[in-house]
């Protein structure tokens, strides 16, 4: 029998999202920052197939932000709001996100010759937008799982079996997922020529924030949903957690073996790819909701030694998550703001950043704790401005 004491409070916060959502966007600001060449492998993106850290980040992100529908919107109905006034909230935020992430792209000049519409922050308005008004449509869960699917499956199919125009069948005619020769490249080339991520660096190849490997991300966005679902259950809290342990192992396995045949890319957001990195999502999740829902580490009353020294670590994630936009907004806007107030160092050029990496952080001996100790700096000059709003209760919600 189900014991109601172990039930979270209907609508109740979990500290233990705040977390992951803090620590995903902690890992964003440093290896967005990661000091350059000298950085470890797993601060940078795989180059084409393959997994790192790093490219676990973004897909953690989206993931956090398909479990926080479930509770955001259980929250505000509860409250009395209506469906469509969620559903005009959700349309008006997903603009705002997207307008954001315009500014961010191109703050602080605008040069709308080369100005990117692709992403991070839009990819998040698309996937917030069309799974936020999904569920309000309709919140049976094999909807969610049929969706899923279908557009895994369904990415799957278009990349592998659609021909590039001009170049061929994959796997036949030409290389299955090359880097230039696909159809997810093709498409942004016809759609924003001059207007894509590599413009400046590989002549207009690609964006990895392209249109058409939206479609997978929204299988991210998806099983962040489920999760959000599986947790609003009726079940006690080990159930839970065992739960998400077990959707952890049938990602990471599931994915590890589609693999094989369509493999791990996250420039392409490929359908392994995406099982992959959500079964890592839900590990930490799972670690941290067994810390914090089940055991109780962090929570104000009646904690022990112990777990107030747990509280003290985990408390700058707590900021960083119960302010994610903000702390990624002021990650990227930063450089650009510092490049506006250049001055002369040793005869040349430079900035305040640019005059650290090369001063401070470049006397250290091993490149790549060297490249470590900028992008963790970077990182804490963001964290104070989001603990800031977060000692005066300023949260961005758009």
């Amino acid at each position: 029998m189900t014991n109601p004491s172990s039930l979270p409070r209907p609508f109740q916060r979990l500290l233990s999202l705040d977390i992951l959502r803090g620590v995903t966007i902690a890992f964003m600001i440093m290896v967005n920052n990661n000091g350059g060449p000298g950085a470890w492998a797993q601060m940078n993106h795989a180059d084409w197939n393959g997994l790192t850290a790093t490219d676990l980040v973004f897909p953690t992100f989206l993931f956090v932000v398909g479990v926080s529908i479930v509770f955001a919107y259980g929250a505000r109905l509860a409250r009395g709001a209506t469906r469509a006034q969620l559903a005009w909230h959700t349309a008006k935020r997903a603009c705002l996100l997207f307008l954001l992430g315009l500014v961010v792209n191109s703050f602080p000049y605008f040069h709308l010759a080369h100005m990117r519409f692709y992403g991070v922050l839009q990819r998040i308005a698309v996937c917030y937008l069309l799974v936020g008004l999904f569920y309000l449509l309709d919140k049976r869960v094999w909807t969610k799982i049929a969706l899923l699917a279908l557009v895994l499956v369904g990415y799957w199919v278009l990349v592998r079996w659609v021909p590039v125009p001009g170049s061929g069948m994959p796997g036949r005619d030409i290389p299955f997922l090359d880097k230039d020769l696909n159809i997810v490249a093709w498409l942004d080339r016809q759609l924003m020529p001059n207007h894509l991520y590599e413009d400046f660096w590989s002549h207009n190849l690609r964006d990895p924030e392209g249109l058409l490997s939206d479609i997978p991300a929204i299988g991210t966005t998806l099983l962040g949903l489920l999760t959000g679902l599986w947790l609003r259950s009726q079940r006690e809290l080990k159930t839970k957690a065992a739960g998400l342990a077990a959707g952890a192992l049938a990602c990471l396995a599931s994915g590890c073996l589609w693999s094989i045949w369509f493999p791990l890319n996250k420039k392409m957001w490929t359908s392994s790819y995406v099982l992959v990195a959500a079964g890592w999502s839900l590990v930490v999740f799972a670690l941290a909701f067994w810390a914090v829902e089940i055991k109780g580490w962090g929570k104000d009353k009646g904690r022990s030694q112990s777990e107030v020294l747990f509280r003290g670590v985990v408390w700058p994630w707590l900021v960083f998550g119960s302010n994610a936009i903000a702390a990624y907004i002021v990650s990227e806007l930063l450089p650009g703001l510092v490049d506006l107030f250049p001055f002369t160092a040793d005869g040349q050029k430079t900035n305040a950043f640019d005059w650290a990496r090369e001063h401070i952080f470049a006397q250290i001996p091993n490149p790549g704790w060297a490249a470590f100790g900028y992008s963790f700096s970077y990182m804490a000059i963001c964290f104070i401005p989001v603990w800031i709003l977060y000692r005066k209760k300023i949260f961005l919600k758009l």
